[in-house]
């Protein structure tokens, strides 16, 4: 692939190309070497990981055109931060910064600290997202607080760990996983309520479905 078939988002070290099938391909600058088997590919001898968007939120989000407010030096709380998947390019995009990453279960955080141990941005933390005093000692004020957590109070969550964590003017992303407060609502009915929440709080900058990556997923951005 030649240099100028990579185009640039606007977020620094992420980048998109046509793909050969005609699909719109993201890709974010390796910050480390990539792992066995992980899809990348070349462009003059710099590595850039394939982001797929089927499997990351964040990813879907970008692809469908939101601005996420993030700069090569942010820093940024993750909850729910699972294996690593898209927190890895998250630690790609912010390169100079720092990603504290908050994950619940033990199994998903063995997968975390073996990404995060070549990098030494990501800061791999296991602790329940519900209750940010117990990891207050660990982190740090965040230009960016991302959520993508299967609960059912998804907006009290981001609201809690933004009145602890983030900055003043900083920005919250919530992945706002409908079938997860309520199986029978509609997904819009079950968004609107939980942007309701943050918008009393937080300005709202804007929100997002994000099909046909995900169903039942809505993507708001909000302001401290």
């Amino acid at each position: 692939m030649e240099d100028n078939d990579l185009i640039k988002t606007g977020l620094n070290n992420v980048f998109s190309f046509i793909a050969d099938n005609g699909s719109k391909r993201l890709v974010t600058k390796s910050l480390v070497p990539s792992v066995k088997d992980e899809k990348t590919i070349k462009v003059w001898n710099e590595e850039y990981r394939l982001w797929d968007p089927y499997h990351s939120k964040l990813a879907a989000l970008i692809l469908n055109g939101a601005k996420i407010p993030l700069k090569k030096d942010s820093s940024v709380l993750y909850l729910g931060a699972a294996n690593g998947t898209t927190v890895s390019h998250v630690s790609d995009i912010v390169s100079d910064g720092v990603v504290f990453a908050v994950e619940f279960s033990p199994r998903a955080m063995k997968d975390l600290i073996r990404i995060s141990t070549p990098r030494k941005n990501l800061i791999p933390i296991l602790a329940d997202a519900r209750h940010p005093a117990t990891y207050r000692n660990m982190v740090t004020e965040v230009d960016l607080v991302y959520q993508d957590v299967a609960q059912r109070e998804q907006a009290e969550i981001a609201i809690r760990n933004a009145e602890l964590f983030l900055k003043k003017g900083g920005y919250i992303v919530l992945m706002i996983k409908s079938k997860s407060i309520d199986s029978v609502k509609n997904t819009d009915d079950v968004s609107r309520i939980e942007i309701t929440k943050l918008g009393e709080l937080f300005k709202v900058a804007g929100s997002m479905n994000l099909e046909p990556f995900h169903l039942d997923h809505v993507a708001v951005i909000a302001q401290k």
